[in-house]
């Protein structure tokens, strides 16, 4: 983590603290949003994780909060600073506003020209990793991953079509949830990106999902623990870096020894096809969907095969540690999770210990389609558990 004179990473509270103080009165919205954007203030010149702040228009809305809270209105979101990807996040973010929740600003994306896979460009520059200034926070949604990280707020919504929510996470050592394939509103005609979000916690992720998913996606039964898991370091086509898999196989350990998951071995382990032709045939105009067709129906047909005898699928959810600005080289640091883009399967990415360079590394969790609750139950069991985080 960068020195403390370097900005000052001042944890806000939970989602849920937020949210039950401006309910109960013991704290007004407008005080929480102000605090919030006095940390942007701040912070966000070093970081860069925000593209536009919102000050004026995010007082004014909290300011509306506080007369909902007033009039009686209960409101499970009450007065929680949110940061929306991108210029058009805030086109998403109507179920949360209506929750209570101030949007405060949109957040960083890869700039005009800037390879897809990993960089952050804000009003004030290169968007940087909160935890080596030198490395990608990862991307696409590189400035919501930085705000959370940072504690400049504690929920920030993302999209997800190759790895965008889980690999910043996973880089930023915070939480990061992508949902199923099609179960929320997606502007993508392709079908790949899915929307998502990002906290520090898994609690402050499922009251993200209870809000955005209605009545109907958080009724699904809480999973009794141990959950069955299977293992993958590669899913049978990757070529992870040695630490990334170590440090997220110890994850996924710490997860079996705290009696969250119990680890068993399918009698062939998980080999899906690589779904880099599927996924690039999809997106791109013109292209044979053949291979599209043939790597989602293949995958399709072995997933299901396995979230027969397994309730979850772990693995690590970056194949390398975060590299530097000038880019990846050879290595696509989604070749974890765009799998599951195309596939449309819920995955979270939850954190797994610090690399030797000092940046954090992510497990990935991966459910059957329409199972977040599993992921997130999953996920904050461990939290209290003690065995992430």
């Amino acid at each position: 983590m960068p020195d403390s004179q370097e900005y000052d990473r001042r944890v806000s509270a939970s989602v849920e603290e937020i949210a039950s103080a401006v309910r109960g009165r013991r704290l007004r919205a407008v005080d929480v949003v102000a605090e919030a954007l006095e940390r942007i203030g701040r912070a966000d010149p070093v970081v860069c994780a925000f593209l536009e702040v919102w000050g004026g228009e995010a007082l004014r809305r909290a300011g509306d909060v506080d007369a909902r809270v007033a009039a009686g209105e209960r409101l499970p979101l009450a007065g929680v600073p949110v940061a929306v990807k991108g210029p058009r996040g805030l086109r998403a973010a109507g179920p949360l506003i209506g929750a209570g929740c101030v949007p405060v600003g949109a957040t960083s994306v890869p700039g005009p020209g800037t390879p897809w896979q990993t960089w952050g460009l804000g009003a004030r520059g290169r968007t940087v990793n909160p935890w080596r200034a030198d490395r990608t926070p990862g991307g696409s949604s590189a400035g919501s991953a930085v705000a959370v990280a940072a504690g400049l707020v504690p929920l920030a919504t993302g999209s997800d079509g190759a790895g965008s929510v889980r690999i910043p996470a996973a880089w930023c050592g915070v939480v990061g949830l992508k949902v199923t394939g099609g179960r929320l509103p997606s502007p993508d005609r392709t079908g790949l990106a899915a929307p998502g979000v990002l906290t520090r916690t898994a609690a402050d992720a499922a009251a993200w999902w209870r809000v955005v998913s209605g009545p109907a996606g958080g009724a699904g039964a809480v999973p009794s623990f141990p959950v069955t898991a299977t293992w993958s370091p590669d899913l049978g086509f990757a070529v992870p870096d040695p630490e990334p898999v170590a440090l997220a196989r110890a994850a996924a350990g710490r997860l079996a020894d705290a009696g969250v998951v119990r680890l068993v071995r399918p009698p062939e382990p998980p080999l899906l096809l690589d779904p880099a032709p599927a996924w690039l045939a999809l997106r791109t105009p013109g292209a044979d969907p053949a291979d599209a067709h043939r790597v989602r129906t293949g995958n399709d047909r072995r997933l299901d095969a396995l979230f027969a005898r397994t309730g979850l699928l772990l693995t690590p959810t970056a194949p390398t540690a975060p590299h530097g600005h000038d880019g990846p080289g050879d290595v696509y640091s989604t070749s974890l999770t765009w799998a599951f883009n195309v596939s449309g399967h819920p995955a979270l990415s939850v954190p797994a210990g610090f690399g030797g360079d000092g940046c954090p590394a992510g497990l990935q969790l991966v459910a059957p389609r329409g199972r977040e609750e599993v992921l997130l139950a999953v996920a904050r069991e461990a939290e209290r558990r003690g065995a992430v985080g």
